[in-house]
């Protein structure tokens, strides 16, 4: 009976014209959900462009921390609202549905304490500007750039590559590379065959011309002086403040600037040396060995 009744409806034309127009609905929540979400990212990075014009503005990083969060909660959003369109295309009782899976969350509620933390610290995390998307950081063993913070998790990319998703709630103590200035340490040395007063004058009258070439450099390279004696050389040392994270370029630039400034001045980087003596080997006196003419 119920077999029959079954090929009855399909084969009515009723049946397959209300499919067709659930499915057409779908689709077209699907097409609309995609089209909204693409015109919301648009408007989100708009408004934070108006606002780099802004007297009043908060800083690059926070905003862009704040446009990927922005980003991520009106996708999740969009999609819940047209899954629930859909759900009622199919017939589905939504309200039903809601209020049982309020009864089930109330139920599995004590097993979903980390998902809770994950999303308390995310909060907290945005909310005291820890840190923000572009920041270098440390997190435990793990430390690179931040690529995205959500209200779940945080990614953070090596500097060789590597994606590493970690729960906010695992996230207990973090150091923040990028919030001041860096400060770069440059060692040199020098023989000791050098005037070393000579060499320190010509370093300090060079190391003021540097920051017009380099943009990074936060002000003036200063020359600390002897920092150590080593077994053929005297270690000099050279700090200079930088822009966040950029110690390591300025770094290797100074010391390229000072190779060629040595260069251009006859100046000897020093190298290990090593002497040889041989105690068989013997020296012989002018005159020693000879005999007189009688």
């Amino acid at each position: 009976m119920k077999k029959a009744n079954f090929l009855d409806r399909i084969t009515q034309e009723t049946f397959w014209i209300g499919l067709g127009e659930g499915i057409l609905k779908i689709i077209l929540i699907l097409i609309i959900s995609t089209i909204f979400i693409r015109l919301g990212k648009l408007a989100i990075r708009k408004i934070f462009v108006f606002r780099t014009k802004a007297p009043l503005r908060v800083s690059e990083r926070r905003e862009l921390t704040l446009t990927k969060l922005l980003e991520n909660i009106l996708t999740y959003v969009v999609y819940f609202i047209a899954l629930m369109m859909i759900l009622e295309i199919l017939t589905i009782n939504v309200t039903s549905l809601i209020a049982g899976a309020g009864i089930v969350g109330l139920a599995v509620g004590f097993g979903a304490q980390n998902l809770v933390r994950d999303i308390i610290t995310g909060f907290f995390i945005i909310f005291e500007d820890q840190f923000s998307v572009g920041d270098y950081i440390k997190v435990n063993s793990f430390e690179g750039t931040v690529e995205e913070i959500g209200l779940r998790t945080t990614k953070i990319k090596s500097w060789t590559g590597e994606l590493n998703i970690l729960p906010n709630g695992s996230i207990t103590e973090v150091t923040n590379f990028s919030l001041h200035n860096s400060t770069a340490v440059v060692d040199l040395n020098i023989s000791y065959e050098s005037d070393i007063n000579q060499v320190e004058k010509m370093i300090f009258e060079f190391l003021r011309t540097l920051p017009a070439k380099y943009e990074d450099m936060a002000g003036i390279p200063e020359l600390l002086g002897v920092q150590n004696f080593g077994a053929s050389e005297i270690v000099l040392r050279i700090v200079c403040e930088t822009a966040p994270m950029r110690h390591w370029y300025v770094a290797r630039m100074i010391r390229k600037e000072i190779k060629l400034l040595f260069d251009e001045n006859g100046i000897e980087i020093p190298f290990p040396r090593i002497i040889m003596y041989d105690k068989d080997k013997q020296k012989t006196a002018p005159g020693e060995g000879e005999t007189s003419g009688g």
